[in-house]
């Protein structure tokens, strides 16, 4: 009970901090991006640019009486900012349960390369097949999608996993195999990909979603380090182990 309790309040700590930073980088360049996109679904007319995006959509943005949604402005920014600390402890959880399986992360350094096999399985792999979408793209049957990330994350995990630890050239080999069977499959695709929403807007929000995670998983993987290691001092035990 000792090493669940230790694993959890780690994973709370570092998913705190990177949730709030996340929220602080998707305010500054994606949600602009999608608040532009959300003004071409609902008028079919741009946006006058990125930078007005955001009052632009707040004036024609209606939603249906029958969903509900966050009302724009403070109520939205605030439930943006707990699903992304809700959504950064959870990650932590994972990226704390797996390093901890593999000998634990000794320090922030460690912490980064962790960050970076987490960009490269939650972020980069998925998006290679299924990248980022804004508001009124069209898109595949949503339980498809679903199937298909998640096959990716667990392909291109136990890749990895195999390149790094597996102590054989094989192994190896059935790592690369492995990362590479997802995208050889193909993703989902839409019926059409026509959409009002402009190419270039599209690449933005691309690119933001892609450097912003690479931030997060950045920070996550160092401020898991660093909690760790303090935790550790704190407790008087090795940095081998959380029990």
């Amino acid at each position: 009970m000792s090493v669940f309790r230790n694993t959890v309040f780690l994973a709370v700590i570092a998913g705190l901090f990177a949730g709030i930073v996340m929220a602080g980088l998707q305010g500054m360049f994606t949600v602009p991006l999608i608040l532009a996109a959300e003004a071409y679904e609902q008028t079919g007319a741009p946006a006058p640019d990125h930078d007005h995006g955001q009052e632009v959509a707040a004036s024609d943005h209606h939603h249906g009486e029958d969903a509900w949604m966050p009302a724009d402005g403070a109520e939205r920014t605030v439930y943006t900012v707990l699903v992304n600390i809700v959504t950064a402890i959870g990650f932590a959880l994972v990226l704390v349960a797996a390093s901890e399986a593999a000998g634990g992360i000794a320090g922030w350094r460690q912490g980064l390369l962790w960050g970076l096999s987490g960009f490269a399985v939650f972020t980069l792999a998925p998006g290679l097949g299924l990248p980022p979408e804004l508001p009124g793209m069209p898109a595949a049957d949503l339980l498809a999608r679903q199937a298909w990330w998640i096959a990716t994350v667990c392909a291109t995990a136990a890749g990895l996993a195999l390149i790094v630890f597996g102590r054989r050239a094989l192994l190896a080999v059935a790592g690369v195999a492995l990362i590479v069977a997802p995208h050889a499959l193909g993703a989902p695709q839409p019926a059409s990909h026509e959409t009002a929403v402009p190419a270039a807007l599209h690449h933005d929000f691309v690119v933001a979603v892609t450097l912003t995670n690479l931030v997060f998983w950045l920070v996550l993987g160092a401020a898991v380090g660093v909690a760790r290691a303090r935790f550790a001092e704190a407790m008087d035990a090795p940095q081998s182990h959380l029990a």
